[in-house]
């Protein structure tokens, strides 16, 4: 039976990545946007082509109503669901002293509520033998500063994710967070100079920063043959902390 994977925040960065991977791993794969059709058209076109399954899905993680479509088409279209990966975020920077509160509001209903609607699914739903991935970010350790909102809201998802591996006792189901370091994606990239960025590679043992698809080989091993892993944070950053 082919294994089944929705995989949020899919059309770009650490998402794309997962969901590429997971398909050449042999899952079909549900590709959940927030508004970039053009890339989740191209994420499905890129798995298809080499002949994997693949279909995009457009929700906002945060409406239970759009999460719930999301997850019927999933099982109206490969039968059913046994991996899920929340990776869709959102990263304002601020100060708290100078963040407004809406941005806040934004960051905790994408990060914090979205997290826990599809987490909500997830449990309802995932068949014997599953996985649910969230990500979280190594930030929450490392605390950097105009981070706050963004950290508060990963360390919320940390939370939830031993919770509700306990809650999922008896089902064959595991539940594990990854927690990437500074990664070359957009949403990271975004409003940084080089300086900064080659600052942050020299921090990791390794000397570089991670990539999407250094983190996607982490989720394949959570989504696929590590079934002994359970409630955990595995923090993918190259050694930085």
């Amino acid at each position: 039976m082919t294994r089944v994977a929705v995989v949020t925040g899919g059309s770009r960065g650490i998402g794309r990545a997962t969901a590429e991977r997971l398909a050449a791993d042999g899952q079909a794969v549900v590709i959940v946007y927030a508004g970039n059709k053009a890339e989740a058209d191209k994420a499905v076109a890129e798995i298809t082509s080499k002949g994997g399954q693949a279909v995009a899905a457009q929700a906002d993680v945060a409406d239970e109503k759009a999460v719930a479509a999301v997850f019927d088409l999933a099982e109206q279209t490969f039968g059913g669901v046994d991996v899920v990966v929340n990776s869709a975020g959102i990263m304002p920077l601020g100060t708290v002293a100078d963040m407004d509160l809406d941005t806040f509001d934004k960051i905790m209903r994408t990060n914090a509520r979205g997290t826990f609607v599809v987490a909500q699914q997830a449990a309802r739903r995932l068949r014997s033998g599953g996985a649910l991935v969230n990500i979280s970010s190594s930030v929450v350790g490392l605390r950097f500063p105009q981070y706050g909102a963004y950290a508060m809201s990963k360390g919320g998802v940390e939370a939830l994710t031993l919770v509700l591996a306990r809650e999922l006792r008896g089902r064959d189901v595991t539940v594990n967070v990854v927690a990437p370091g500074p990664t070359a994606t957009d949403l990271f990239l975004d409003g940084k100079d080089q300086a900064t960025i080659d600052n942050l590679a020299k921090q990791a043992p390794l000397e570089r920063i991670g990539t999407p698809d250094d983190i996607a080989e982490v989720i394949s091993f959570l989504a696929g043959p590590a079934r002994w892993i359970n409630g955990q944070v595995v923090r993918a950053n190259g050694g930085i902390i």
